[in-house]
């Protein structure tokens, strides 16, 4: 076991793992922070189910981020563990929750769209507020208990053996003894048929048809037929990069009862989602893209105004050093004429 966990760190690339967890961090946070806000704003003035979803979507995204410090210490660490086993834990439990959450809550807004396009009348009429927010409670409780599982592995760990053995001082969660393999990687296959398989189908299916609709239909301005092609791409360009090559390592670790080499770096994909769905925000929400144009509208101008007030004393040395070259040449023509 000491031989294999060795062997596993030393192939996991800790300047990419780094690179990864920084990038997002730093582009993940404030788009989400901005976003989360903004979504916070409408639904206190006037709740609408899309609004509950993406609000909902921000936390998760936030919750993500506020942890993943603690990942990038692991990181900084070799990939070994230097904080108390119960943060081991809960960092885990909030990474894993974080991408079924993301994957169900993208459902959910796939819905909602196709719903408004395909029957109008009848969605408008019957939806409330009330209803996302039952669906949101559903989801951050069907993918919490799903992802207690590093809880429950823990517990029978002790209880088979009395101790902790897996769980060491060392490593958090990546290795396993075999009794516990053969009851996660059934499980692992679950979460991929039902927490990945479905919500994709049900994505695809939802944008092919929103998409389908309304560039079918003549009074659709073509910036809103824009919008709902780049909702689509992004919504699928998220599942396909950042949750499909983690789900997939669940069928192959099934099959090889044992986690695939490469399953680190398809979950070192996962963390992108982070920063990936704001672009989701902006093609979902007017607002959302007001905020964005307003926040990059007054980087801009604080940028120049920074710019402006570094270039006028520069500007001013510059002319008072012209004006000293100057006066010699003023005086070198007056000597000359007389």
């Amino acid at each position: 076991m000491a031989a294999e966990e060795e062997k596993m760190s030393s192939t996991i690339s800790i300047p990419l793992v780094l690179t990864v967890y920084i990038f997002t961090f730093l582009i993940g946070l404030p788009s989400n922070l901005l976003a989360f806000y903004t979504f916070l704003v409408k639904v206190r003035q006037k709740p609408a189910p899309v609004d509950i979803i993406l609000l909902n979507l921000t936390v998760s995204d936030i919750v993500l981020l506020v942890f993943l410090p603690l990942k990038m210490v692991e990181a900084a660490y070799n990939m070994q563990w230097p904080l108390p086993k119960f943060i081991c834990l809960l960092t885990n439990f909030i990474y894993y929750s974080s991408i079924y959450i993301s994957s169900l809550f993208l459902m959910a807004i796939s819905i909602e769209r196709y719903l408004g396009v395909a029957f109008p009348i009848k969605y408008k009429l019957r939806r409330r507020p009330a209803y996302a927010v039952a669906a949101s409670l559903i989801f951050w409780a069907v993918a919490c208990s799903h992802c207690s599982i590093v809880y429950i592995i823990q517990r029978y760990d002790q209880r088979l053996n009395g101790t902790t053995p897996t769980l060491n001082k060392s490593h958090c969660y990546d290795t396993f003894s075999c009794p516990q393999l053969q009851i996660l990687m059934p499980f692992r296959l679950e979460l991929f048929l039902v927490l990945f398989c479905i919500p994709f189908t049900v994505t695809v299916f939802c944008y092919v048809n929103f998409v389908r609709i309304l560039l079918a239909l003549p009074n659709i301005p073509a910036r809103r037929k824009r919008r709902a092609v780049g909702l689509a791409v992004a919504t699928l360009v998220n599942f396909i990069v950042c949750f499909a090559p983690y789900n997939l390592s669940h069928v192959v670790g099934f099959v090889q009862n044992e986690s695939p080499p490469w399953r680190v770096y398809a979950l070192l994909l996962t963390t992108l989602n982070a920063s990936l769905d704001p672009a989701i925000f902006y093609f979902s929400s007017t607002a959302v893209q007001h905020a964005f144009a307003d926040c990059l509208s007054g980087m801009r101008h604080k940028l120049s105004a920074l710019m402006a007030r570094c270039h006028l004393p520069c500007l001013a040395r510059c002319r008072e050093g012209g004006r000293k070259s100057e006066g010699p040449s003023v005086d070198e023509a007056e000597e000359s004429s007389t």
